[in-house]
């Protein structure tokens, strides 16, 4: 098959021939529909966390089985499913205890003297994630997939396998938005929107969505919200001001999509007395953010979620199904399909901010 393959910082991603091994006893085998270009797979690429080379990156994507190992009980050949990074064995304390999204998932990777999943020749190609979306084909354990219903379009499945899940799981699962509520999204890529659109599902009141980009801000107010905050235009940049002001003191939430410290401190000033920050962009290793103290002391919170903070195989058919009766909006948050070439040009276009998803179509 064909992937895109990762051989370190100072590469450029090519398009090269790897080799798939036979199906595990409790393996799939996908043909790959789409995949979705997310911004932890830029951190990678740009080496801010250290990978096994080579690699084959992506993990966001959804295609069709064409083959399940003979333990496979749940999947047949034909079924369109959705991939997930987040593998639970069910059997862990995390999982025991409804939190399967934080399962370590150790079960799903190959033991040592096992072929690899993905190889040329005797060399063996990482799988990034459980998943390594950027191929024609995926090999992965039955417990990262879900199937779908086979009306959803996979090329927009394929988002939910991430940044859509992520973004309305936190809003929804984990920050817990309630009719009325106030809410403020910090950053507007592929995550913050879905955010958004999880706050206007939730009922909230007021969705002021945050940006540096004025195209990103007005795709925000198609998917709900119903103020913005262009940070490019704030003369003093203090994002939580603009917030506190426009809502007489500060939001009920505040759900950081960025990953820096500076937002995550402005999602935290941005509260209002017992109001709860989300943290869902990922920082790079070691990075902190100060807070001042005396905010703690009126009940405001900081959280963080992961995978939209459930199992993935209950929240992911929700979501399919909030699209296909229109209160998911997916296609407008498509910046450009592309094909496996062209993932090089669009992490470059994502890391200059022009983009909000591109979706690799195979």
């Amino acid at each position: 098959m064909k992937a895109s393959v990762f051989r370190g910082p100072e590469s450029e991603l090519a398009v090269e021939d790897v080799e798939v091994s036979a199906v595990g006893p409790r393996e799939l085998l996908v043909q790959t529909a789409a995949a979705g270009l997310c911004h932890s797979d830029l951190y990678h690429l740009r080496g801010v966390f250290e990978l096994p080379m080579p690699t084959v990156l992506g993990h966001e994507s959804a295609g069709v089985v064409v083959e399940v190992g003979s333990d496979v009980t749940d999947f047949a050949p034909g079924d369109h499913v959705i991939t997930c990074l987040a593998p639970f064995c069910g059997k862990c304390s995390l999982c025991l205890t409804g939190r399967s999204y934080l399962c370590a998932g150790q079960h799903s990777v190959r033991a040592a003297g096992e072929p690899p999943r993905l190889h040329q020749g005797t060399t063996e190609v990482h799988q990034f994630l459980n998943v390594s979306s950027f191929a024609e084909q995926l090999l992965v354990h039955e417990t990262a997939a879900v199937r779908i219903k086979s009306e959803m379009p996979l090329d927009l499945a394929a988002l939910i396998g991430c940044g859509v899940t992520t973004g309305l799981g936190a809003v929804l699962n984990k920050a817990r938005v309630a009719p009325g509520d106030t809410v403020a999204v910090i950053g507007c890529g592929g995550i913050g929107l879905s955010a958004v659109q999880g706050a206007r599902i939730a009922g909230a009141s007021r969705i002021i969505a945050v940006d540096l980009n004025a195209n990103k801000l007005e795709t925000a107010r198609t998917m709900g919200a119903t103020d913005i905050v262009d940070g490019s235009q704030l003369e003093d940049g203090d994002v939580a001001a603009a917030i506190r002001d426009l809502t007489s003191g500060g939001v009920d939430h505040a759900i950081e999509a960025v990953g820096s410290a500076m937002t995550a401190t402005a999602s935290v000033e941005a509260l209002g007395i017992g109001g709860t920050s989300t943290i869902v962009g990922l920082m790079p290793s070691g990075k902190t953010f100060p807070v001042q103290g005396r905010l703690l002391l009126d009940d405001r919170r900081i959280q963080g979620a992961y995978m939209g903070a459930m199992n993935f195989r209950m929240a992911m058919p929700r979501y399919v199904d909030m699209y296909l009766d229109g209160r998911l909006l997916l296609d407008e948050m498509v910046s450009s399909r592309i094909e496996l070439d062209g993932i090089g040009a669009s992490f470059r276009a994502m890391e200059a901010g022009d983009t909000l998803r591109d979706v690799v179509v195979f």
